[in-house]
């Protein structure tokens, strides 16, 4: 019923700049705490940004100053702004809604 359809990854160079999507589908996510998860080859699945309703935002301090998570929940999306990619951003990223719904992941490759 609930679907997170994640879009906009692909392969940047280092110091390029990409902004991911978060669709949802079958919920209304305007009262949802909502999050940007990665995971890179070998680590863990780590919180990269969060934001609740009315649009209060926090980062992971690796990327502070260089992410920026938005929503509009009137097109029950959100995004992912990300300047200043580095190598250490590859990952997959995931969107996430509350705390059980996940979306499949976009491929996020910087190359150096």
């Amino acid at each position: 019923q609930v679907q997170l359809v994640e879009s906009g990854g692909g392969l940047v160079q280092a110091g390029g700049s990409l902004r991911l999507s978060c669709a949802a589908s079958g919920t209304d996510i305007s009262v949802n705490v909502m999050a940007w998860y990665r995971q890179a080859p070998g680590k863990q699945r780590e919180l990269v940004a969060v934001i609740i309703p009315g649009g209060k935002a926090d980062y992971a301090d690796s990327v502070k100053g260089r992410f920026t998570i938005s929503r509009d929940d009137a097109k029950n999306t959100v995004y992912l702004q990300m300047y200043s990619l580095k190598p250490e951003d590859t990952a997959v990223y995931y969107c996430k809604r509350g705390f059980n719904s996940w979306g499949q992941g976009t491929q996020v490759t910087v190359s150096s």
